[in-house]
């Protein structure tokens, strides 16, 4: 009877380190909801995968705790967290929701999965729990032979449903994210003769910068007739230059040998480099 007791209470640290963990757990997963950024849900979650695996190993269960953080947390959440620093994800794009209803199914989802939890949890103690040694002895070859004997021999079908809902799944992501095209690529050569035929320039933009005397790259370049090129200089700066009050490089050149470029001359008139104006 002592024995028996022994195996089904848990001891002072062990409750300690449920409850701080747990603590842990939860907060993560608060945090992986309500980040603003994925990446920083990503790595809430990789949280919660690797308190998952110090429970596992806690319980005695060695096998699952290595294999949650191999691959679970240093494999398949690891590369999905590079997927998304390298390609990023538009925060705009991920508040539409592509999909109507899916948060509606989502709540119903979780609210399904709870129930199934609880009882669950409602079945296991009413029936007596097993505690850790039996869970661990209940096959002759350990932990890992029982594990190995509940997925491919008594569960085997559960298990091959969830592998087949998880290829599902993986090919409906790549079902969404492909973008149909409905009309055919434009090679090279249709696109220089739509450039011809629209009369756009067909050659690289000039580059900014007034041969020697100004090289910003918000001054317009030249062209061979002595006027200015307005596309060599971006679209940004264009901007710039227009809420500064300055319609044209006409009036850009007016201001400046009006007044000199910055470190060019002197608040009273006279040159830095060539003496007095």
């Amino acid at each position: 009877m002592t024995a028996d007791l022994a195996l089904t209470t848990t001891s002072t640290g062990e409750a300690v380190q449920f409850y701080v963990l747990g603590a842990v757990a939860v907060a993560g997963a608060i945090g992986m909801v309500w980040a603003r950024k994925a990446v920083h849900s990503a790595i809430f979650l990789a949280l919660i995968m690797i308190i998952l695996a110090v429970f596992y190993i806690a319980q005695d269960a060695l096998f699952l705790g290595v294999v949650q953080i191999v691959v679970y947390t240093g494999a398949v959440m690891m590369l999905f967290l590079f997927v998304l620093m390298l390609v990023g994800v538009d925060s705009g794009v991920s508040l539409v929701e592509t999909l109507r209803g899916q948060r509606v199914a989502a709540v119903l989802t979780g609210i399904g999965f709870g129930v199934l939890l609880i009882g669950g949890i409602g079945r296991a103690s009413v029936g007596g729990f097993r505690g850790l040694d039996g869970a661990n002895h209940a096959s002759p070859d350990g932990n890992v032979g029982g594990l190995a004997d509940l997925i491919f021999v008594r569960y085997v079908w559960a298990f091959e449903l969830t592998g087949a809902l998880l290829i599902t799944a993986t090919l409906g992501s790549m079902v969404l994210a492909h973008r149909e095209r409905f009309e055919r690529r434009k090679t090279q050569r249709e696109l220089s003769q739509q450039r011809f035929r629209e009369g756009r320039q067909v050659t690289p933009l000039p580059t900014p910068g007034v041969y020697a005397r100004h090289d910003a790259v918000d001054m317009p370049a030249r062209l061979p007739d002595g006027t200015f090129a307005p596309m060599s200089v971006s679209a940004v700066y264009r901007a710039g230059t227009t809420a500064a009050g300055i319609s044209s490089p006409d009036d850009l050149l007016d201001r400046i040998e009006a007044h000199g470029q910055p470190g060019d001359s002197g608040g009273d008139g006279t040159t830095t480099e060539g003496g007095p104006a």
